[in-house]
């Protein structure tokens, strides 16, 4: 969910990151906002503290974050229901509750949680329409819609999805995000075409010359983040000419310390080699992604790749074959 291509060093461990995330700032209390102006500086130390905690998903699974985030969500949720603010301070409370809720949503879903990241989701979407924040509503029924697809393939066939809306005077990083999420969408449902115009559309707005600040929540979509969805997409619809060197190309240049979200691309990669026909490059694949998502609080790694590994189970008699097949086995 953040820019993952920048290498970092693995630290210490799971607690010790967390800590040193969030523990050099103090959580707001209600009677903090009830000073007659509490002006500027405590709404941008809370977005700070969304934005500073947000880095936590670039490393950890949901496993270990979701109730990090969840009391964040639940603080400023407090804060709205207790504390004496402006009309302008309710609105940016409604604003940062809303990418709480999404954020906590997020890990929710990726720690295997459905049920508790629609009603984050929901919950999410409400808030933004109340603070008037469009983009983040659009991008709230955006992950309640990406959860759906993964959830039920079925989903997709019955949803209409079409070609990219006009989402201007968006911001080009939210236009680019939800743009690829139409993507997806469309590989799912196997409709190539809009596929095809919704990836257009969100190079086109990464293109775009525009000096608006952007948005945090979108600050990990770019030019890889874009690759990857293509390469995604291009799996999808069965395309491994195309897929296979996209993912290439993107995963180069990704950190292995961004182990969970490495380990499901690399599982779509091995994918597109199994189409291919290139079986043993495929359980190439398929260990480094074992290898990377063994230590993940995660429950979406183990998930995507118990279909690769089904369709390698087949090829059994390839030593490399039965070397990944035993690992999982093992796992």
């Amino acid at each position: 969910m953040a820019g993952r291509s920048a290498s970092r060093d693995k630290g210490g461990g799971r607690a010790d990151i967390i800590v040193s995330f969030g523990g050099g700032m103090l959580r707001l209390a209600p009677r903090d906002w009830e000073q007659p102006s509490p002006g500027g500086m405590k709404r941008r130390e809370l977005r700070e503290r969304t934005a500073r905690l947000r880095r936590l998903d670039d490393i950890l699974g949901g496993g270990d974050t979701f109730r990090v985030y969840l009391g964040e969500y639940q603080s400023t949720k407090k804060l709205l229901r207790e504390a004496s603010y402006s009309q302008e301070t309710g609105r940016v409370l409604l604003s940062v509750l809303s990418e709480q809720a999404q954020q906590a949503g997020w890990e929710a879903f990726d720690a295997g949680r459905t049920a508790d990241a629609t009603g984050l989701y929901e919950a999410s979407a409400s808030a933004a329409a109340e603070a008037g924040d469009k983009e983040l509503a659009g991008n709230a029924l955006a992950f309640l819609a990406y959860q759906t697809l993964e959830v039920s393939r079925d989903q997709a066939s019955r949803s209409p999805h079409g070609h990219a809306p006009q989402l201007a005077p968006w911001r080009r990083r939210v236009c680019a995000l939800l743009s690829e999420r139409l993507a997806w969408a469309n590989a799912v449902a196997g409709n190539a075409a809009a596929t095809e115009a919704a990836l257009v559309a969100a190079e086109a707005a990464l293109d775009e010359a525009d000096d608006t600040p952007q948005r945090d929540w979108v600050a990990w979509v770019d030019r890889t983040e874009l690759q990857i969805m293509t390469g995604r997409c291009w799996t999808e619809l069965r395309r491994p000419l195309r897929a296979v060197p996209t993912l290439e190309s993107a995963l180069a240049q990704y950190s292995d310390t961004h182990a969970r979200d490495k380990s499901l691309y690399l599982s779509w990669l091995a994918t597109s080699y199994i189409h291919a026909g290139e079986i043993e490059q495929a359980a190439a694949v398929t260990g480094r992604a074992l290898t990377l998502s063994a230590e993940v609080a995660s429950a979406r790694p183990r998930q995507r790749l118990k279909p690769v590994i089904a369709q390698l189970s087949s090829h059994r008699s390839l030593p490399a074959v039965a070397d990944v097949l035993e690992r999982a086995e093992a796992a």
